[in-house]
C-alpha cells in the first residue's frame, strides 16, 4: 500500500554498519524510531484520506450534477455540514452573514429604533416601543402603531426577524414605513433616515419620564437593581457608570439580575467579576484534554468589594451569566437566588477562513469555576451531576411554565418606553392585578438579610462603593441574539 503524506527521513548520523563509518544507534532505538515514523505517517494518511474524499466528492458534484451549483456554495455547504455534527454552539458563518453576526454580537446596527411584536390575533407587525432619541421616536411613532408596509411592501405574513431586517440598513439611508394608528381612519407614510442604533445592554427596574432607566427598585429606593440582557462589548463600561451613579445615592445593596441572559463576551464577564472581588481566580478555560488554556484572575482593583450583593438567575441564564454567578458564589461575594442555570460553559473561537469565505465558530474549550467545578452540561448529564450554577441553599425559587411566561410578559411590558400621554400597550390587562415577581421578591429578602449581617460586622461607611477602577484587559467571546428590533 502506497502512503501519501509527509516524508520523514532518518537522521543523517545513522549509517549502515557496512559502511564502516558514522555512529551506530542501538537496534532498540532504531525500532522505536521506525515505529514512531510509521505512526506519524498513518496519522497523516488518515487525515489526508478523508480530506481527499471530500475533495473528490466536491469535484464529482461540480462536474456531473444535473443541476450544478457554484463551487463556493458547495464548499460552504460542506463546511456547514461538518459543523452540524459537532456541538450545538459550533457553526459556520458565511461572508454574507457576517454583518448580522456583528450586529448580534455588539447589539449595534443601522436602523430606525423600533421594538416590534406580532399581535397574536391579527398576526400584524406592531410597534412595542420606539427607543428613546431615535428616528422613530422623533417622527412620532407610538406604541401600538401597526406597520402595514416597509418601503411599499406589505408586512403581511412576515416574521419579526424578516420585518426587522427590512427596517435595518446602512446608517444615512432612508426607509419608508406605512403606519396605521388605531382609531385613525387612514394610514400614513413615514419616511425615516436610518441611524446607528445601539440597543440597550444594561437595564434598570423602571423607566423615567425621559425614557432613561431608574436603577433602584421602585419599592425599595435604597436597593440598586441592574439587569443585563446580554454581555455586549460595552456592558462592563456601562455598568461602571451606573455603579458610580448608585454610589452617589448611597444604596445599601445591589441586585444583579442575570435571568434570561444567554451570555456574550468572555472579557466582559471577567471585567464585571473584577468589579466585585478583591483577589483570586475568576474563571479558567480548559482544552478537551484538560490542559488549561487560560486562567483569568482579579486585578485587585474592585469597584465595590464590600457592598451586599445578590445575583438573580434562572434556567435561561447561560455562558457569561454563569461565569459571573459562579465566580461571585465561589468567592462568597454574593448570594445566588432563583433557579439552576442553563449549563452552557463552552468557549467558541472565531477562525478566519480564506478571504471571502467567512468564519468558523468552533467550540475549543470549556469554562471551569474558581472552585474547580465544571459549568458545562454535557449531553446526557442529569440533575444529580455537577454543571451550571445552583442557587444558594434555601434560595431556590422554581417557576412553572405559566408563571414564567407571566413574569416575562410583565417585565416586557414594564420595559416599554411610553412617551407622556401614550396609552398602555395591549397586554397589560392580561397581567393579574396583584401579580408579584416571586424571584425578585426573594432576592430582595435575601439582600436585606445580607445588609443586616454586614451592618453587624463593620461601620456603614466602609460598605460604600470604592472609587471606580480602570477596566482589566480582555479577549473576545461570543454573544447571544435579541431579535425584533429595527
Amino acid at each position: 500500500m502506497k502512503l501519501n503524506g509527509p516524508r520523514i527521513g532518518l537522521p543523517t548520523s545513522l549509517k549502515s554498519p557496512r559502511s564502516g563509518c558514522g555512529t551506530f544507534m542501538p537496534r532498540k532505538n532504531v525500532q522505536i524510531l521506525v515505529i514512531a515514523c510509521v505512526v506519524c505517517l498513518l496519522c497523516a494518511y488518515r487525515s489526508s484520506r478523508y480530506a481527499r474524499v471530500v475533495t473528490y466528492a466536491l469535484e464529482q458534484i461540480e462536474f456531473k450534477a444535473l443541476e450544478p451549483k457554484p463551487a463556493r456554495k458547495l464548499a460552504e455547504a460542506a463546511i456547514r455540514g461538518m459543523t452540524e455534527v459537532l456541538d450545538p454552539y459550533s457553526s459556520y458563518i458565511s461572508e454574507q452573514d457576517l454583518p448580522r453576526f456583528a450586529e448580534e454580537l455588539d447589539r449595534q446596527f443601522g436602523g430606525v429604533g423600533i421594538e416590534i411584536f406580532v399581535e397574536p390575533k391579527t398576526r400584524k407587525i406592531c410597534v412595542a416601543s420606539p427607543l428613546p432619541n431615535t428616528p422613530a421616536q422623533r417622527a412620532g411613532i407610538r406604541p401600538g402603531d401597526i406597520i402595514i408596509a416597509i418601503n411599499g411592501e406589505s408586512t403581511e405574513g412576515l416574521s419579526l426577524d424578516q420585518a426587522a431586517k427590512k427596517m435595518r440598513g446602512e446608517a444615512g439611508t432612508e426607509v419608508t414605513l406605512t403606519i396605521q394608528t388605531p382609531g385613525e381612519e387612514k394610514p400614513r407614510d413615514v419616511k425615516l433616515k436610518r441611524e446607528v442604533i445601539k440597543a440597550e445592554t444594561v437595564l434598570g427596574d423602571s423607566r423615567n419620564p425621559d425614557g432613561s432607566w431608574n436603577f433602584v427598585l421602585e419599592e425599595y429606593p435604597d436597593i440598586g437593581y441592574v439587569r443585563l440582557p446580554t454581555f455586549a462589548e460595552d456592558s462592563d463600561k456601562r455598568l461602571r457608570e451606573i455603579l458610580e451613579q448608585l454610589r452617589k445615592k448611597n444604596i445599601r445593596g445591589l441586585i444583579l439580575d442575570l435571568r434570561d441572559d444567554p451570555g456574550g463576551r468572555l472579557e466582559v464577564a471577567v471585567a464585571i467579576c473584577d468589579m466585585f472581588i478583591k483577589s483570586g481566580v475568576i474563571v479558567t478555560t480548559r482544552y478537551r484534554d484538560g490542559r488549561i488554556k487560560a486562567r483569568y484572575t482579579a486585578s485587585g482593583r474592585p469597584v465595590c468589594p464590600d457592598l451586599p450583593l445578590v445575583v438573580l438567575i434562572n434556567r435561561y441564564s447561560a455562558s457569561a451569566s454563569e461565569i459571573v454567578a459562579a465566580c461571585l458564589q465561589d468567592h462568597q461575594r454574593a448570594k445566588v437566588v432563583g433557579e439552576r442555570s442553563f449549563g452552557k460553559g463552552t468557549v467558541q473561537e472565531l477562525i478566519q477562513l480564506e478571504p471571502g469565505m467567512g468564519l468558523l465558530k468552533l467550540t475549543t474549550a470549556a469554562y471551569w469555576r474558581p472552585s474547580g467545578k465544571n459549568i458545562h452540561r454535557m449531553v446526557g448529564a442529569d440533575e444529580s451531576q455537577e454543571w451550571g450554577v445552583k442557587p444558594d441553599p434555601g434560595w431556590e425559587v422554581p417557576l412553572e411554565k405559566e408563571e414564567l411566561e407571566t413574569v416575562l410578559r410583565y417585565r416586557a411590558l414594564r420595559d416599554i418606553y411610553l412617551p407622556p400621554g401614550s396609552p398602555k400597550p395591549e397586554g397589560f390587562d392580561k397581567i393579574p392585578e396583584n401579580f408579584r415577581d416571586r424571584q425578585l421578591d426573594r432576592a430582595v429578602e435575601c439582600l436585606q438579610q445580607e445588609i443586616e449581617a454586614a451592618s453587624r460586622k463593620e461601620p456603614p461607611a466602609n460598605r460604600q462603593l470604592s472609587t471606580i477602577a480602570s477596566p482589566v484587559s480582555t479577549i473576545a467571546g461570543i454573544s447571544g441574539i435579541r431579535e425584533g428590533v429595527g
